[in-house]
């Protein structure tokens, strides 16, 4: 049995972070309505312009708490964490598109409560999946690229036993466990840092497993990791 575990280094620099996991299996992940995606995340996209009140978009406290957590750790010069990429598409007017059922429901969740969510195929992980400092030896191609790019030590990162599969925490993922039309049993996650948001953070849990079960049928289940709570089988 595979499992989900948060290491030391982690906790070590983010002591009240949650974690929330949704493990679902035996999902129907093909694009068969693509125009009830669009208009679902075309709805989400109007929620989150209630999140971006301040007219500098880094002065909006949904962006600054995530800014603030990645001077924490080596990143790659340059790179935000998920929710600021896909919050500062909808301030400029730039739609998110839709990529395939899973993704679009995760991203219609983050748009909504302004949450990072994220997402593997499990099948395709190697060994169990950590969320943890990179040693800086871990393999790393994302997509558009043919080159492994191997993240900073130290660096926040989840990885398996072949390599990292999401850099910079939440920043860019990896092709290997990319979540496909063909993926049945998936990993996906919400991250929280504010622990003021940790009833939306809940919410958003329960709203999200509900969606997939709804859209893509089979079984999903919620589970959070803390500092307390460090691991979990998949």
């Amino acid at each position: 049995m595979k499992k989900f575990m948060i290491e030391d280094s982690f906790w070590q620099v983010f002591p009240e972070a949650k974690i929330g996991i949704i493990t679902c299996y035996g999902i129907n992940n093909k694009i068969e309505k693509e125009d009830k995606y669009l208009d679902l995340i075309a709805k989400s996209e109007q929620k989150a312009l209630s999140y971006l009140t301040e007219d500098n978009f880094i002065d909006n406290d949904i962006i600054k708490v995530w800014r603030q957590a990645f001077t924490k750790f080596k990143t790659k010069k340059g790179a935000r964490s998920s929710i600021e990429a896909l919050f500062k598409r909808v301030k400029n007017g730039n739609q998110i598109p839709t990529i395939n059922p899973l993704v679009d429901l995760y991203n219609s969740i983050s748009l909504n409560y302004a949450l990072p969510c994220g997402g593997e195929d499990i099948d395709a992980i190697v060994g169990n999946i950590r969320l943890t400092k990179a040693e800086g030896t871990e393999s790393f191609i994302t997509l558009g690229s043919e080159e492994s790019e191997i993240p900073y030590v130290d660096e926040i990162i989840y990885k398996d036993d072949e390599g990292a599969i999401c850099r910079c925490w939440n920043w860019r993922e990896a092709v290997r466990t990319m979540l496909k039309e063909s993926t049945t049993n998936a990993f996906l996650c919400i991250e929280l840092v504010d622990l003021k948001r940790e009833a939306a953070f809940n919410e958003a849990l329960e709203a999200l497993k509900q969606l997939v079960i709804d859209n893509l049928g089979g079984q999903c289940k919620v589970e959070i990791l803390d500092i307390n709570t460090r691991e979990v089988e998949l």
